[in-house]
């Protein structure tokens, strides 16, 4: 990691062009390093990448209770570029409830959940309650784990951490996207998100904040990150959720 990376004739650099030769994963996941990421990728293989990407449901639709969920088109022809890129999340689409859901899996000690909006339905003075459906265990609770103090790390350092709320431990990633224009991707254009759960210890709730084309930053640590923190403010006066200390 300690320059841009030569892929099939490609050459892949970090999105501000700083380098940290011999990071830490979880130091690669704080500083958005693009290199960090192809290097798992390639640690993993193809093989073992695709089967986290199915694992995790990116291939299929959630099957939440609402009308046309879509499915972005799945990549049938795998090069090693496609890998790297897709490494750090470029030539992949990923709806906002897959993303959540993702999220959803490592809060919940790597077991996802079927998301649903309906908590009982009654008709004719009979009540029948949704009971919560388990998917899968795309991870184990110790990689669930791992990757929660990860996310809290990423939270904690990134450029958005004057805007955590005191005395809150928050799991979470930030994310830019380029947006795809007619089979390239446009170089100004972005979509900002910020994706988590909290508290990390304890998780309440797991929230997606996605803006497309913001004006003021393209970056989702200047955007969406501090629009969540505010958000999870309010929601942890709503749910009662005491800071420590």
């Amino acid at each position: 990691c300690a320059g841009p990376r030569e892929i099939s004739g490609y050459t892949i650099k970090t999105w501000n062009n700083k380098y940290y030769p011999n990071t830490t994963i979880t130091e690669g996941l704080v500083h958005s390093d693009n290199t960090a990421m192809m290097f798992i990728a390639q640690r993993l293989g193809l093989d073992t990448f695709l089967s986290y990407l199915h694992g995790f449901g990116l291939d299929k639709k959630t099957g939440i209770d609402l009308q046309e969920e879509s499915l972005p088109p799945a990549r049938k022809d795998w090069r090693e570029i496609d890998v790297a890129t897709a490494s750090f999340g470029q030539g992949i689409a990923v709806t906002g409830i897959q993303m959540l859901n993702i999220a959803q899996a490592i809060a919940n000690d790597g077991v996802m959940m079927r998301p649903h909006v309906v908590a009982r339905v009654e008709q004719d003075g009979q009540s029948i309650e949704v009971a919560p459906k388990e998917l899968s265990r795309p991870i184990s609770p110790e990689t669930a784990q791992k990757m929660t103090m990860m996310m809290e790390a990423s939270a904690l350092h990134g450029d958005a951490k004057w805007a955590i709320p005191k005395g809150y431990r928050i799991a979470g990633k930030t994310g830019t996207a380029q947006v795809p224009v007619s089979g390239h991707y446009d170089e100004e254009k972005t979509v900002a998100s910020f994706v988590g759960f909290a508290p990390a210890e304890d998780p309440k709730f797991v929230m997606l904040v996605k803006l497309r084309e913001p004006s003021t930053s393209p970056w989702g640590s200047e955007t969406a990150a501090p629009l969540w923190f505010s958000i999870a403010r309010d929601l942890f006066v709503r749910m009662n959720v005491a800071p420590r200390n």
